[in-house]
């Protein structure tokens, strides 16, 4: 609305402008022209050996296409010599504001439009060798032209409310075009509002509303993603829950219900054990995962890597020992990074333990670092099953397996890789992995370097 009030004070502004300019225009023609009127009588005066009513009379005879409404010559004093409306001031002082200006040896010319009457008035001084002799006033009144100002100005005033009209017109119906597509988006909202993330709003157009519906859209988008991810999540969580459970409360019933010897007894109770420390591995990796959703911590310090390896293969060496998997570090160059010591060890452990329960017997985790560029680049590769092409693109979701049955017997969640995934991109950090079946995973972890003194041993 405040751009439609704009636009009419603008055309009004115009319109103002306008009419004062063509009155303008008006006034510079008319006083050029009585200037030039004014020179011609001075002059034809200035011939005549006295300055009397007959000597002017006879001057202004002399001039045919004068055609002012009335023409007076005054002497010194302001008595008037000569009056063209039949004589009527002759010998009557004619103190005019412009003969007084004339008489003090100034020209002037006044000019007034009203009632459709243009009304010009002019008086110069007379002037015989630089001594003032008398002055010469002329009055004009054309209504011709004052028609023609008026015709204008009446012109412009059709069109400028012509004009206010369209605009409030295009502005009536912008604003109820514009009202009922914004109303369309709050109706939108209240539906995404009621839990209805599939809704869309449908805009039209190429304005700024258009570029809010999208944006509204790719919200809702988002939202609709967040929540389904939010619901898988939720649906994989409690399967994977419900399955130690149920593993508990059979081994628990069996236990209750049957008559066992001290050996099978304990056998369950082992098993039972073994479902909860699953459980608890799972629990912690949830927990994990959602403190790394809900906060950055901000938290960094200067870790040089090959330490972490280092630590990592010794924790490690046994569960390698029985995998019969030989872990093979190549540190060829030590580099700092800006990382928590104990996210790189995690994301380290959770992969290498990876590369050691889908190992084959026999075959080798190699943990490769080296310094590329600017870059510290962290390879660990195995020689074991490979991961198919069509499940390369998952592997870092949450709940994700390959192997199904092999990760359940395993002890695996889906989660460490999801882990694995957030803590490297919270660390600045990229991950990259290329596999193919038989031929073993290469899992490559980048991270800007943060040099200080002596950084590369």
């Amino acid at each position: 609305m405040i751009y439609v009030l704009i636009t009419l004070v603008v055309l009004l502004f115009l319109n103002l402008y306008s009419t004062r300019t063509i009155q303008t225009l008006f006034y510079k023609s008319k006083q050029a022209s009585m200037m030039d009127k004014l020179q011609l009588v001075s002059t034809e005066i200035n011939r005549q050996e006295v300055l009397n009513t007959d000597a002017v009379a006879e001057a202004i005879s002399s001039l045919d296409s004068l055609r002012v409404t009335r023409l007076l010559v005054s002497d010194p004093n302001g008595v008037a010599v000569y009056d063209s409306m039949d004589g009527a001031a002759v010998g009557q002082y004619i103190l005019y504001p412009e003969i007084v200006t004339a008489l003090e040896g100034n020209d002037m010319f006044s000019w007034q439009y009203r009632d459709s009457v243009m009304t010009s008035q002019a008086a110069a001084p007379l002037m015989d060798y630089d001594q003032l002799v008398g002055c010469v006033y002329m009055m004009e009144s054309d209504s011709a032209q004052g028609a023609l100002i008026n015709s204008l100005q009446n012109n412009i005033l059709s069109i400028t409310v012509g004009l206010e009209l369209v605009v409030l017109l295009f502005s009536l119906l912008f604003s109820r075009a514009f009202s009922r597509r914004l109303r369309r988006v709050m109706s939108s909202m209240r539906v995404i509002r009621e839990g209805d993330y599939s809704h869309r709003v449908v805009m039209g157009g190429h304005d700024e509303l258009t570029v809010l519906g999208q944006e509204f859209n790719d919200l809702t988008e988002r939202l609709q993603d967040s929540e389904q991810t939010l619901r898988q999540f939720v649906s994989d969580a409690s399967h994977e829950l419900k399955t130690p459970l149920a593993s508990i409360k059979l081994l628990a019933d069996s236990i209750l219900q049957n008559q066992m010897d001290r050996d099978t007894i304990c056998e369950f109770v082992g098993d039972i054990g073994n479902e909860a420390d699953r459980l608890t591995r799972m629990s912690e990796k949830l927990l994990s995962l959602s403190k790394m959703d809900s906060q950055d911590t901000g938290e960094y310090e200067i870790t040089y890597i090959a330490p972490t390896v280092e630590r990592v293969a010794k924790m490690l060496a046994s569960i390698a020992s029985q995998a019969q998997v030989r872990i093979v570090p190549q540190l060829e160059q030590d580099c700092s990074v800006l990382i928590m010591e104990d996210d790189l060890y995690q994301i380290l452990f959770n992969l290498a333990e990876n590369g050691i329960k889908y190992n084959r017997p026999g075959g080798t985790l190699t943990i490769r670092l080296e310094r590329q560029a600017d870059n510290a680049v962290l390879q660990v590769i195995d020689t074991g099953m490979g991961i198919p092409e069509a499940s390369i693109g998952h592997i870092f979701e949450r709940f994700y397996r390959v192997d199904k049955a092999r990760s359940r017997q395993s002890g695996g969640s889906g989660l460490g890789l999801a882990i694995v995934h957030s803590m490297v991109l919270r660390n600045r950090g990229q991950i990259h992995v290329e596999s193919a079946l038989g031929a073993g995973t290469v899992f490559t972890v980048t991270f800007p370097i943060f040099d200080v003194e002596e950084d590369c041993l």
